[in-house]
């Protein structure tokens, strides 16, 4: 199983960036989707999730400016992230768990928003 995540980078409070994760060697469509972060010196955190039928769940602090989605026949799932703050800095991460619990990791990509 390989996630491989894009779409980090720079940008200024207030504004947007989308990111996306690329799932290969698994079947895609019949698993959740979660995106994770872990800003700096503190503890990774569950953002978004999304079920296999599209059902959403998101953290308290991003409702409302995160949108999580997902492609079945591209295998990719996305994470919209508008009006952004600094304290959504922090490197974003691609998750997946299969149905015997394990675990499944992308290498994360870094989002770094400026005030």
């Amino acid at each position: 199983v390989q996630l491989v995540e894009s779409g980090g980078g720079l940008v200024q409070a207030g504004g947007s960036l989308s990111l996306s994760c690329a799932a290969s060697g698994i079947a895609f469509s019949i698993f959740p989707m979660h995106w994770y972060r872990q800003a700096p010196g503190k503890q990774r955190e569950l953002v978004a999730s999304i079920s296999a039928i599209g059902g959403t769940n998101y953290v308290d602090s991003v409702k409302g400016r995160f949108t999580i989605s997902r492609d079945n026949a591209k295998n990719t799932v996305e994470l919209q992230m508008d009006s952004l703050k600094p304290e959504d800095t922090a490197v974003y991460y691609c998750n997946l768990r299969d149905f015997n619990a394990m675990d499944y990791w992308g290498k994360g990509t870094l989002v770094t928003v400026s005030s």
